[in-house]
């Protein structure tokens, strides 16, 4: 394990330690200062372009084939993205996870999707409930006028109930159940709305090249 992997396992159990529980709509917890603040500046700073939508959105599997992943071929590219994908998928952060949020992770596969919504993006309330057995929104953009971009989050009737802030390296997480309804509510987007998708998957998940490790899964914690 790197310096910098090390340094990232680090802060994610600060992040996690420190979290704030908030029970309703159904459990969800904020999150602070995730990555190291250089490690986050070098993740935000990424090459990748972002893409359009074309006129379409709703839900991001619409467009997966412009969508962008910590996947091997971008963990050889990029420093920032192997130290994150390393420390993700290590047994020290996994087994934390674990403990902080009463989940199981073993056998399941890490994926890391870096998120870069324009506007004219939103997205319809859904779970995340099936092969998704955690789910961490990272936020990341710097850009005032992002406060408001926020995930949506909804009761079991998919009323709107509130949003957090998007502040950067702050972050939503939350386990997929049957009422875990969030999305995004359309509304103007300056720039670009930068965001990493951190979830673990079952063995059922099909798009193994999205995977950051699609051979290795999860193992007990250390």
């Amino acid at each position: 394990m790197t310096g910098t992997t090390s340094a990232v396992v680090q802060s994610l159990k600060h992040s996690f330690e420190t979290s704030t529980l908030i029970s309703q709509p159904y459990k969800h917890w904020v999150l602070k200062e995730c990555l190291p603040q250089t490690v986050a500046e070098e993740v935000i700073a990424l090459p990748f372009m972002a893409p359009g939508l074309a006129g379409v959105s709703g839900k991001r599997e619409l467009h997966n084939n412009t969508r962008t992943y910590f996947d091997v071929a971008n963990q050889t590219k990029f420093a920032s993205v192997q130290a994150v994908s390393e420390a993700l998928q290590s047994p020290e952060t996994t087994g934390m996870i674990e403990k902080r949020f009463g989940i199981n992770l073993k056998g399941s596969y890490l994926r890391i999707e870096y998120a870069m919504d324009v506007d004219e993006f939103w997205l319809e309330p859904h779970t995340d409930l099936g092969v998704k057995l955690f789910t961490m929104l990272l936020y990341l953009s710097t850009d005032p006028r992002h406060r408001d971009l926020g995930t949506d989050i909804y009761d079991a009737e998919k009323k709107h109930v509130g949003r957090p802030p998007f502040e950067s390296n702050t972050a939503l997480v939350f386990i997929p159940s049957s009422n875990t309804f969030h999305g995004f509510e359309k509304r103007k987007i300056e720039g670009v709305r930068k965001s990493v998708i951190i979830n673990y998957v079952t063995n059922e998940w099909k798009a193994r090249e999205q995977l950051a490790y699609p051979g290795a899964p999860v193992g007990p914690a250390a």
